[in-house]
């Protein structure tokens, strides 16, 4: 049986991966997700901008080409060492303060719903310092001020390259906001995001 995250992570220094991405980001799920391990040992949260309409369709694809295994996050689940959540589409996704999630369907946050910010910053309540938070290719600016949230509280922030995304407003305004810890492109963030995974408390 599969514990929560939370209570084997012993030492490791980070305990969860929070991702928002917009425009481009079924590509760029496509070029994160199927390279992170099967053993990968922290649950990835995730924020895509998708039509309301879309149904599970996604995390199925992906879930068919990754090692993880990849979903659509149910209510009151608690969030569990490799596996992929995403945020069902036209529903916010959080994060509880014993590490369960929840999907509320409050107003859009920045023109949307799922909203990163929302994640975000639900996320960093539960995991503290010990959150990686990324932000890639998308229209907008959500995502932002979560990214700036999670930076201020002590979590890794990470930045895709505007320069290496399909649609740089989403990394400008994270950039904007704070500057992060990591600024990459898209194919060296599966092995940023396995070094980070694998660090222990100091």
């Amino acid at each position: 049986m599969t514990m929560p995250v939370k209570k084997v992570q012993g030492t490791r220094r980070y305990s969860a991966v929070a991702i928002a991405v917009s425009t481009g980001g079924v590509e760029a799920l496509k070029r994160v997700l199927p390279p992170l391990p099967a053993g990968f040992p922290l649950p990835v949260l995730v924020v895509i901008h998708i039509a309301a309409a879309s149904g599970d369709g996604l995390a199925r694809l992906l879930d068919g080409m990754s090692k993880l295994h990849v979903k659509e996050a149910d209510e009151g689940e608690l969030a569990v060492a490799g596996t992929v959540y995403m945020a069902p589409p036209d529903y916010h996704m959080l994060v509880e303060l014993d590490g369960g999630l929840a999907l509320t369907f409050d107003p859009p946050v920045n023109f949307a719903r799922p909203s990163a910010d929302v994640l975000f910053e639900s996320a960093c309540a539960s995991y503290g310092p010990a959150l990686i938070g990324v932000v890639l290719t998308g229209a907008g600016s959500d995502g932002a001020m979560g990214l700036a949230h999670i930076g201020a509280a002590g979590g890794y922030t990470i930045v895709q390259d505007p320069d290496d995304a399909l649609m740089d407003a989403m990394p400008c305004a994270a950039l904007a906001c704070r500057t992060p810890d990591s600024v990459v492109k898209l194919d060296a963030l599966p092995a940023l995001l396995q070094k980070l995974a694998a660090e222990v408390q100091p």
